[in-house]
């Protein structure tokens, strides 16, 4: 993958990092991610992800948390390493 082309936080490999470029999710779900730190330009560290990336574990600032598949995939992001 072009590491500056935009994607989805969901195609983000385990132990890498990408940076925040849009939250698409609506409602309840947005403003949780965004209390939570996933806001434009955040820098997002991907510390696991399950088996058939059902679910993923990430790091955003000091805080760790997890996202299923579908929230992973409202999350755009850019300058995957």
């Amino acid at each position: 993958m072009n590491k500056n082309s935009m994607s989805l936080l969901s195609a983000c490999s385990k132990g890498g990092s990408c940076t925040v470029v849009k939250n698409n999710a609506t409602g309840p779900l947005k403003q949780r991610l965004i209390a939570f730190g996933l806001l434009k330009g955040s820098e997002v560290k991907m510390l696991e992800c399950a088996p058939g990336k059902s679910t993923f574990e990430i790091k955003v600032g000091n805080v760790s948390l997890a996202l299923r598949k579908e929230e992973a995939e409202l999350i755009e992001v850019t300058d995957v390493r």
